[in-house]
């Protein structure tokens, strides 16, 4: 498929989850047909949907919630897919093979077929987010997904972090990045911190839309999850902004929302035309971005 020259719209779920993974299936579902009744062409769920953030803490146990791609999520969207005729990227808790799990997304096209699996490349190990426990590292690289709105990208969380994400999805001809999220405070830090860290992770993804001429949407959940002095405070606040920066739809931060905005394609060019970052890169001197470190002082 070509690059989409005509606008679409866009739809992002932000949801709290509950401990029972159908009901957050079933939640989602009607979501769904939520957004595409509002005329959303491609529906976001927010990262690992299925369930509540299990990766508070290491336990064996929770492995048995992964499931495999495609498998019951998938054979249920795929099929909503096709009656909505819209595309849905569904987050999830992948079992690839025994012992072997990633976080990954599906993509999924209006006739139901999969367009491809996305793993998340980048995986955090902090307080009460030990996904190297449960997760193998991606091995999809940034893919790109072709789709009736045109090629998107499909990124995960931490990998939001990164510059070198973006670019790399942008070069293999994003129009638009998708960060399914599950991000939220600590709430010991929260009075202190709270305001900073979540300026932070607007300020870092406005940039990659910024620097790559791209639109990019965060899809986060809410809610808070876990018990007292383990609980994590998701801090919803889901948005898209367009190539400029500018946020075209933002979702409050402690309630559910169904976001819907228009992605204009055509801004993508006008913007890279006053700002050409990808013209004046300079492909022949960032050899040692492919190193650790530099020790060349």
């Amino acid at each position: 498929m070509e690059a989409a020259t005509r606008n679409f719209r866009v739809g992002l779920v932000q949801m709290a989850c509950a401990p029972d993974p159908n009901e957050n299936l079933e939640k989602a579902v009607w979501r769904i047909r939520e957004a595409a009744a509002r005329g959303a062409e491609l529906v976001c769920l927010p990262e690992l949907f299925r369930t509540q953030y299990f990766c508070r803490i290491e336990d064996p146990e929770l492995f048995a919630l992964a499931e495999p791609i495609p498998g019951p999520t998938t054979n249920t969207l795929a099929a909503l897919a096709r009656e909505l005729r819209i595309s849905i990227v569904a987050p999830l808790f992948e079992r690839r093979a025994p012992g072997l799990y990633h976080n990954s997304a599906a993509v999924i096209l209006p006739d139901g077929a999969m367009a491809g699996v996305y793993r998340k490349m980048h995986l955090p190990h902090d307080p009460l987010y030990f996904e190297k426990y449960y997760f193998a590292p991606g091995d999809t690289g940034f893919r790109v997904f072709q789709t009736p709105c045109g090629p998107i990208a499909v990124l995960i969380c931490w990998d939001q972090w990164f510059p070198e994400a973006a670019r790399l999805a942008t070069l293999a001809g994003a129009i638009l990045i998708l960060y399914p999220t599950a991000i939220g405070w600590h709430p010991p830090e929260k009075d202190a911190e709270g305001h900073a860290q979540l300026d932070a992770w607007r300020t870092i993804q406005r940039a990659h839309a910024i620097a790559n001429g791209v639109f990019v949407a965060a899809v986060n959940r809410t809610g808070r999850e876990g018990p007292p002095g383990r609980d994590l405070e998701f801090w919803g606040s889901s948005f898209l902004a367009d190539p400029f920066g500018r946020v075209l739809a933002q979702a409050p931060a402690s309630e559910e929302a169904t976001l819907i905005a228009e992605c204009t394609p055509a801004l993508i060019e006008q913007t890279r035309r006053h700002w050409p970052f990808l013209r004046d890169r300079r492909t022949d001197a960032y050899q040692s971005l492919l190193d650790r470190w530099s020790d060349r002082r």
